[in-house]
């Protein structure tokens, strides 16, 4: 690699103006890259959004000829067609790929990356590679908890998953907020980002008009899973519901482990994964874990009328997990 591309310190985020890409910004001014020069650059409709960076005033961009040139360091943090439109140009530059958006996690040379996962695959971590995806706080409890339960003899494993309005950006928490305001007025709610009610409502899929798609969502958290699985433990049945909050994903799990199997041994293993066992008289929930870059598990209950069978509560912050996860990674590759 020409040294000039060694010592560069420009970091582009691509889909700057999401809650992902947002957060991501704050993040990454906070950690070793507070000093390197930053590019946000998004789709054309959000071009020109005023916003800051290095404590300055900074207008998000359009992608551009020589939009990626010079990057050392590129993340794509909006929609996964924005990625796949702009990957071959950050590829061309030589910049180093960290994909949040899903898009390349299935593709054979891209290298799926959180905390623990090389431990838990007991593989050395893969500096030299391209492209990196960094999966969903969803896929990352499913992938880890399915991981660090099969040496104990895990034979299946149902993750049952709730995602907030978040995913759908700023768009989807305005219409929970505006159609709870309207149901409590006695009015009619307005759909246009999923084509249904959401407020006051569990669903496992949106309108056909939506915008979003609750059952692509479910396919590409199958997706990432699978690559961060990579072989090592079989695939968990996973179910995706749609819940009237505004951030955090929270998940139940049951999994059926060869006995005997103690709760002492379940913590000590999901502690050596990264998961945060929560313990104390407050309830673990999506506001419990609002701004934390680690996943939140309660202890384990047996299923008192299945030997082996045990119960997994957990929350992570849907938006900070996955942005703090890629500036972890960045620092690592930097």
């Amino acid at each position: 690699m020409p040294s000039f591309e060694r010592e560069s310190k420009r970091i582009v985020i691509a889909g700057a103006s999401s809650l992902l890409g947002a957060d991501l910004k704050g993040l990454l001014e906070e950690s070793k890259f507070a000093d390197w020069d930053f590019r946000l650059v998004d789709e054309e409709e959000a071009a020109g959004t005023l916003t800051e960076a290095g404590g300055e005033p900074a207008v998000i961009q359009p992608v551009e000829e020589g939009t990626f040139e010079r990057a050392r360091l590129v993340f794509f943090a909006g929609s996964p067609e924005f990625t796949r439109t702009n990957l071959a140009a950050a590829t061309a530059a030589r910049a180093k790929v960290i994909d949040l958006s899903g898009c390349i996690v299935a593709d054979a040379a891209t290298v799926a990356w959180f905390p623990k996962l090389d431990e838990l695959l007991q593989r050395q971590f893969r500096g030299e590679a391209a492209a990196y995806a960094v999966p969903s706080a969803a896929a990352t409890a499913a992938s880890a908890l399915s991981l660090v339960l099969q040496p104990l003899g895990l034979q299946n494993l149902v993750f049952l998953c709730f995602q907030p309005v978040s995913e759908a950006g700023r768009a989807g928490i305005e219409e929970l907020e505006s159609q709870t305001s309207q149901l409590l007025s006695f009015q009619s709610v307005g759909k246009p980002v999923f084509d249904a009610q959401v407020a006051f409502a569990l669903l496992d899929r949106f309108g056909p008009a939506s915008r979003e798609d609750l059952l692509s969502a479910r396919e590409r958290i199958r997706a990432e899973i699978e690559t961060c699985l990579a072989g090592k433990a079989g695939l968990p049945a996973l179910q995706l519901i749609h819940v009237p909050v505004f951030y955090g994903v929270t998940f139940a799990a049951c999994a059926h482990v060869t006995p005997p199997t103690n709760c002492p041994r379940l913590v000590q293993a999901c502690n050596s994964a990264g998961f945060a066992l929560m313990k104390g008289d407050e309830p673990l929930s999506n506001i419990s874990a609002a701004g934390e870059g680690f996943i939140q598990l309660a202890e384990p209950e047996a299923h008192p009328a299945a030997l082996g069978t045990w119960w997994f509560w957990g929350a992570a912050d849907n938006i900070r997990l996955p942005a703090a996860n890629a500036v972890k990674l960045a620092e690592m590759l930097a």
